[in-house]
């Protein structure tokens, strides 16, 4: 037999195949997104022990309030969030000012009939934002300028306060020492598409932030707030250059707080679950439009907002799918970002089931209205309540 005969009748010399690289991959892939998600919910178990909760006020406010309210095109909410303002309590110096932004339904009729000539409460009329600003952060500095309270408490025309709510805010804002507190309201979810996104609001911040430390830092990195119920220390205000240093932002709330911090300030976020509630949206399309003029702009960049959808699919849903296929690594993962959602719905109020089941389908929702969001952003199609959102970017 000759060499190359019998070359030809050795057996191949066995390498791994690339089925099972991609196996091995797979089950690597899924044993670290699961360790990621049980670190990220321990640290969301660390969180909801520490969040912050307002108080009953101990008495009243010793200090002039004015709550400010930006509306446009509101004459079906401002009603029912001008009255809960007009029943609050605890606040003798309070002042309640309502700047109409150019509304074409009704709004300013309803706000006069609501307030009914009540002295505390004064309706301004807004101009169009000049050039460099969008359109909230410039009535949000139409409000303040005409404020005269040494706090400013900005709210959401679909906000609902306790009567209680104004007086506990100032008084956290004052027992902490703070520039800026942000009670998150409970945000109420009714159809399915709110079900699965709303949630993920309380979520993302507990799950991410590390509060104690956000509030004590000055880092604007370290932040988060929400412009549903926002109050401020009038004087901070002015070191941070109020809405005038955020005109550009979608996302003014969290840049006034960055602000605030770059300004030497302190802020933080706490639990308004008892003192607020809020229905940002009624329906898919009413959401899918509201997040695709924000969502974009909040993670500082495109590539930004890419890597962070790219990193949570990787960590709450590439678990749940290597689970549908048997892999133990996958359920825990999966089980760890639905114990995430139980935590978290538990401490603000919201649904635990089945809502925090589907929470692999709630971020992956997410990651689509992201992506649609840089898609309008970019070409510059992004409009709410009738104006384009073509600036701003988180700083």
């Amino acid at each position: 037999m000759d060499a190359a005969t019998h070359a030809r009748r050795q057996p191949p010399v066995s390498a791994p195949r690339a089925g099972s690289r991609r196996r091995t991959a797979a089950r690597t892939a899924a044993r670290m997104a699961a360790a990621t998600a049980v670190a990220l919910t321990a640290h969301t178990a660390v969180n909801v022990r520490r969040l912050r909760t307002p108080g009953h006020p101990r008495g009243p406010i010793p200090e002039r309030v004015s709550v400010l309210l930006p509306v446009r095109d509101e004459a079906e909410r401002v009603g029912q969030c001008l009255s809960c303002l007009l029943a609050q309590r605890d606040v003798p110096q309070l002042e309640i000012l309502v700047l109409d932004d150019g509304s074409t339904d009704g709004t300013a009729d309803v706000v006069k009939a609501t307030s009914a000539g009540d002295p505390r409460v004064t309706l301004l009329h807004g101009v169009e934002p000049p050039p460099g600003w969008l359109g909230k952060p410039h009535a949000c500095h139409q409000l303040a300028r005409a404020a005269t309270g040494s706090v400013l408490v900005f709210v959401d025309a679909d906000v609902l306060l306790e009567p209680h709510a104004v007086a506990a805010t100032v008084q956290q804002l004052r027992d902490l020492g703070l520039d800026l507190v942000s009670p998150y309201p409970g945000q109420v979810a009714v159809t399915v598409a709110e079900r699965l996104v709303q949630p993920l609001l309380q979520w993302s911040w507990l799950t991410t932030l590390p509060l104690p430390l956000a509030e004590r830092s000055t880092r604007p990195s370290l932040a988060a707030a929400n412009g549903q119920l926002l109050a401020v220390d009038a004087a901070a205000y002015e070191r941070a250059g109020g809405h005038a240093a955020v005109r550009d932002q979608v996302l003014d709330d969290l840049a006034l707080l960055r602000a605030v911090k770059r300004a030497g300030g302190r802020g933080t976020v706490a639990d308004g679950t008892a003192l607020a509630t809020c229905r940002m949206y009624t329906c898919w399309a009413e959401l899918r439009d509201g997040y695709s003029k924000s969502l974009g702009a909040g993670f500082g960049s495109p590539p930004g907002a890419v890597a962070v959808v790219g990193a949570l699919g990787a960590i709450y849903v590439l678990p749940a799918a290597a689970a549908l296929a048997g892999s133990p690594a996958g359920l825990a993962g999966y089980a760890a970002g639905v114990l995430g959602r139980v935590l978290t719905a538990r401490r603000t109020g919201g649904r635990v089931v089945p809502d925090a089941l589907a929470h692999p389908l709630s971020v992956a929702v997410l990651g689509y209205l992201t992506l649609r969001s840089l898609v309008v952003r970019h070409k510059g199609t992004a409009t709410w309540k009738g104006r384009p959102v073509t600036t701003g970017v988180t700083p």
